[in-house]
């Protein structure tokens, strides 16, 4: 079974519609995160992650402040996966 490190699970909340307005908990976090990369793959992710960068960099850089802090806060229980990709 496939288990995306945690660079990949930011991509994927990244690719994903969830915004910082939503103010998703933990559980709906790992929810889409497991969601995307089962429908898209990790690669579509990385791919999303770039256009968002070369296009609108200023925004790309805050949605990721969030995804970090999102990703590395309420969805990790210390090991830096969500606890429903652990």
């Amino acid at each position: 079974m496939f288990q995306p490190n945690i660079d990949t699970m930011r991509e994927a909340l990244f690719a994903s519609h969830v915004q910082a307005s939503d103010q998703p908990d933990s559980r709906q976090i790992s929810t889409v995160i497991a969601t995307v990369l089962r429908q898209f793959g990790p690669q579509y992710c990385a791919e999303r992650v770039a256009e968002e960068y070369g296009d609108h960099p200023e925004t790309a850089a805050a949605r990721m402040r969030w995804i970090r802090e999102a990703v590395r806060g309420g969805t990790t229980g210390g090991s830096g996966r969500p606890a429903d990709l652990a």
